[in-house]
């Protein structure tokens, strides 16, 4: 009966990877902090971190294509169990992190949806201000999502393979429109080069010092975030020693070269200084701000009358909107889901209370995903009510994102010299050099902590300390709390 059910194929990986990871929204964000400037770092971030490190993934996957626990395997057979609970608590705790900023995000795209504009700004309820309207609607969604997630895994595969069908149609209508845009206006871009420095320096006042600039390696970073959490869907892969490896790889060489055409096609039809720079643009709300302009520019392009071009706007931020909630539901039941099984379900269960543990009659560990919930819940309620304004309340939920995505990395990457020395076997091989494999693990390991620490730095030369403290506090809280309760359930069940 087990060799009957159906198996994930190269194509359905590759399909799961695009909807975890690929975004948009990572490509608009990069644009409007460092407009063609982002475009180098992408390129570094994709060909230092993100190669390297699918294929490092890749590695883990085909040694351990039967542990059900995912990343916390990987981590356990390589640096031993108590760095692996850690190390995976906080891998946990940035996806609680990304959930609580989509969550938040997504009534932005349903307002896009519905009006064909970002109207969330002037929402209000109760004498709620905005930014606490849009928290109360998050934390119903998280809510609502959990419920329809703990129904089983048929809901969530097909969501999530509906998801990135429509994601990568929806980069097709962005590539075919820039195209028509570029070729009427014979060349003439939007927003114009001036020099090699454009590609180096940002138009984005907040991104003009040295450390500005390489913070911005965690959006980079963050951009191709993910894929790891995949790892716990191998026992469910058809060969997966051969379908893992081939569908990462094929996912992250679309991933690197859809972001960076797709920066530089943001300039064909957006100048930066009339329609980023304008009030009311905030990183919530700028990828339907770049698809409006998208169909304006197309209309105007062509010669076509300024109604008729507003109307071409709205049609396609709507249309990008329903991509956009299908993305998002689709990455949203999965991550809610996939992490939790990876780290409760794989790591020791004398760990855990015997209720986190339980599966429900859909076989999923339903209580654990509540509990979760609750969390995100909270996270959303404080950070929601904290007074901040719509532009710096989504920078907070983007800089909390960004810093809690790219940190178990840290963990990951640095656990691979361990894992290669263990001489597990597995079919796919990727570094086999010890020297130049330890020497990639040091330069990736800089690049992170790098980028990591000065996102957290720069928010307190600003003094914007509300945005420093939700910046750090995730990994922080979440490491602590991780050692805390590892050393007590450790001792308590007398584990080495």
């Amino acid at each position: 009966m087990e060799e009957n059910k159906k198996k994930i194929t190269t194509f359905g990986l590759v399909m799961m990877i695009i909807t975890a990871i690929f975004g948009f929204g990572n490509v608009s964000n990069a644009y409007a902090q460092m407009g063609y400037g982002s475009i180098i770092w992408y390129i570094l971030a994709g060909v230092c971190f993100f190669f390297p490190c699918g294929l490092m993934m890749a590695e883990y996957g085909s040694a351990f294509k039967d542990a059900k626990g995912g990343i916390y395997s990987w981590l356990a057979e390589s640096i031993g169990e108590r760095a692996a609970f850690i190390g995976t608590f906080i891998w946990l705790a940035s996806w609680i992190v990304w959930m609580v900023s989509t969550a938040s995000r997504i009534w932005i795209t349903f307002s896009a949806l519905i009006f064909g504009k970002d109207t969330t700004q002037h929402w209000s309820m109760l004498g709620l201000s905005p930014t606490e309207v849009i928290g109360i609607l998050g934390i119903l969604f998280i809510l609502i999502s959990t419920f329809f997630t703990t129904q089983g895994m048929d809901s969530i595969s097909k969501v999530g393979s509906l998801g990135g069908i429509f994601t990568v149609v929806t980069n097709i209508i962005f590539l075919i429109a820039s195209l028509i845009i570029i070729f009427a206006n014979h060349g003439q871009l939007a927003q114009p080069i001036h020099g090699m420095k454009d590609f180096i320096t940002s138009p984005n006042p907040q991104f003009q010092t040295p450390i500005a600039i390489i913070s911005f390696v965690v959006y980079a970073i963050f951009a191709y975030g993910g894929m790891e959490s995949l790892g716990s869907v191998t026992d469910s892969m058809d060969k997966p020693e051969k379908t893992f490896p081939r569908g990462l790889i094929i996912a992250s060489l679309f991933t690197i070269g859809a972001y960076v055409i797709m920066i530089f096609m943001i300039g064909f039809s957006v100048n930066y200084n009339s329609v980023v720079a304008k009030h009311g643009v905030n990183l919530g709300n700028i990828t339907y701000i770049v698809f409006n302009q998208l169909g304006v520019y197309l209309g105007h392009s062509l010669g076509w009358s300024a109604a008729a071009s507003h109307t071409t706007g709205m049609l396609i931020t709507r249309f990008v909107a329903l991509t956009q909630v299908l993305g998002f539901l689709g990455a949203m039941f999965i991550l809610l889901y996939s992490p939790i099984k990876s780290f409760i379900l794989g790591s020791d269960k004398r760990l855990w209370p015997e209720k986190l543990t339980r599966l429900n009659k859909h076989n999923m560990p339903a209580n654990a995903m509540w509990l979760q919930a609750i969390i995100v819940c909270v996270i959303i309620f404080l950070v929601a009510f904290g007074g901040s304004a719509a532009q710096r309340f989504y920078l907070i939920l983007t800089d909390m994102a960004n810093v809690s995505t790219s940190f178990p990395y840290l963990f990951l990457v640095g656990a691979f010299p361990f894992f290669k020395k263990k001489k597990i076997e597995h079919s796919f091989v990727a570094f086999k050099n010890p020297f130049w494999t330890n020497l990639l693990v040091i330069i990736i390991e800089i690049i992170l902590s790098a980028g990591i620490i000065f996102t957290c730095v720069q928010p307190i030369l600003d003094g914007d300390f509300e945005t420093a403290f939700w910046t750090i506090a995730g990994p922080v809280f979440f490491g602590l709390v991780a050692f805390i309760f590892y050393q007590v359930s450790s001792k308590k069940h007398k584990m080495k």
